[in-house]
């Protein structure tokens, strides 16, 4: 005669088993497991490389020079969308992109930034020249004109908006970076409150990617 008592504990054991099994995986995964699918590796920042985001472009730098995504072939492109009279979201991201490049050391030089305005009205180049490369002498800034700016960033499915409020212009902007590996493919979007080091880390990451 089977004991109940004996079948209760066998039960209990096993389920003790897989909830520890279950808990073993999620831990090993890592949130990526949570974003969709992943490309095996590690980073901080969401792993995107299996979404469509980004893709070539030219804009013109603050030169009024054309400058494609291409042309920084062999470098970690930092893409972020903004403007340069940005009170806040702007200013923090760009000093951390010269952070970043600090923490890197030797292979600062290898990464490259790119700041493309939304707001190119009021965005012009000489404003872009005066603003962009005050954070860091290598930092490129990028504008268009709206249909231009409007491709690029429906490309990268960024946002933004441009509002007039009873004389004050008010512009609501995607603020994540889109980190674009050696070969010009979107790798990497991380939150706007990534850390430094974390951001630092990726990027090497990328850096050393065969």
């Amino acid at each position: 005669m089977t004991d109940p008592s004996g079948a209760r504990r066998t039960i209990a054991v096993l389920a003790v088993a897989a909830l520890a099994l279950a808990t073993l995986l999620f831990l090993s995964s890592g949130s990526q497991g949570w974003f969709g699918p992943s490309s095996g590796v590690r980073f901080h920042g969401r792993d995107v490389a299996l979404e469509d985001l980004g893709g070539p472009f030219t804009l013109s730098d603050m030169s009024n020079q054309p400058r494609s995504l291409s042309d920084f072939r062999g470098k970690v492109v930092l893409l972020a969308f903004g403007y340069t009279h940005c009170p806040d979201v702007c200013p923090t991201t760009l000093a951390k992109f010269a952070q970043v490049r600090r923490l890197l050391g030797a292979d600062g030089p290898r990464v490259q930034v790119l700041f493309v305005t939304v707001d190119p009205q009021r965005d012009s180049a000489e404003l872009l020249r005066n603003y962009v490369p005050s954070f860091d002498p290598d930092f490129i800034g990028l504008r268009g004109t709206k249909a231009q700016i409007d491709a690029v960033t429906k490309s990268f499915h960024a946002r933004y908006e441009i509002v007039d409020h009873q004389g004050d212009i008010v512009v609501d902007h995607t603020a994540s970076t889109y980190v674009i590996d050696t070969r010009g493919k979107t790798r990497i979007l991380t939150p706007y409150d990534q850390p430094a080091r974390e951001l630092a880390d990726d990027v090497l990451t990328l850096l050393r990617s065969p």
